[in-house]
């Protein structure tokens, strides 16, 4: 499956996605500027420590931007129903057209979406079927990144040999402490909140529950069998090979048998 851009047009969503990049942005430039490249140079750190710092940065980043542009799961406007699933669909009292069960639909985006969880403004996008694995490595790789920056703040105060060669003249060595704080700020806050966060998408998951399911007073319907975690996140995924899960930069097909689960980023 080709991989498509998917944008929603929200100026709210825009704002809270940008905010979203500047944070990636403060913390990609100024803790390798401040810490990273100046204890490397000094040979204070290995080349190692670099290397995966940046690859962090990356993957967060492309995380975020798949998440964000991916389908979630949009009904086409006139979807093929299988003559033997045809009583698990509903008709929407919103947009009138036919949906498999466990389908919401998005009054921010306007559409139905399949296996919807939630809509989550700081990706500007819903989060559904067809990209939730995004959105969980989203989770994962920002809780690495801010966990890699606050690791280098506390080494920057505690640990770290002092830089020899510093030119006093630079905004980023005058401003030191106050990036630095910024930094560790942010770093609290974001690993904090993902990893609150990514517990609760992995508590849903592994219990075939979406983040709506599990806020709409009794709903108690079961979605079938108990299922292992590994099948879990592989139907999630849509792969069984998990050191894919962590790969953004690939397509998804989903695992379920049936025809409504055939098209996915």
């Amino acid at each position: 499956m080709k991989l498509g851009l998917h944008f929603v047009v929200d100026p709210m969503g825009w704002l809270c996605v940008s905010a979203v990049f500047g944070v990636w942005l403060y913390n990609s430039f100024f803790v390798p500027e401040l810490v990273l490249l100046p204890h490397y140079r000094e040979g204070h750190i290995p080349w190692v420590i670099v290397i995966c710092y940046y690859a962090a940065s990356a993957l967060c980043f492309a995380a975020l931007f798949r998440a964000s542009t991916a389908d979630p799961g949009h009904l086409p406007t006139n979807p093929h129903i299988p003559h033997s699933e045809r009583e698990h669909w509903e008709l929407c009292n919103k947009c009138n057209l036919m949906r498999p069960k466990r389908t919401h639909h998005c009054s921010r985006c306007g559409h139905c979406v399949r296996r919807m969880d939630h809509h989550c403004p700081w990706i500007n996008n819903c989060v559904g079927e067809d990209n939730h694995w995004l959105f969980l490595q989203l989770c994962f790789y920002t809780q690495v990144l801010s966990g890699f920056t606050l690791v280098l703040d506390f080494c920057q105060y505690y640990y770290f040999q002092p830089l020899t060669h510093l030119d006093q003249e630079k905004f980023t060595t005058r401003h030191e402490l106050a990036l630095l704080r910024a930094s560790a700020l942010m770093g609290v806050v974001m690993f904090g909140g993902m990893s609150a966060l990514f517990h609760s998408q992995l508590v849903g998951i592994l219990s075939d529950t979406t983040t709506i399911e599990m806020m709409t007073p009794f709903s108690n319907e079961s979605h079938g069998p108990r299922r292992s975690w590994q099948w879990a996140l592989a139907e999630v995924c849509g792969t069984h090979w998990k050191t894919l899960w962590f790969v953004p930069f690939r397509s998804r097909r989903g695992l379920r048998a049936g025809g409504s689960y055939g098209d996915h980023v």
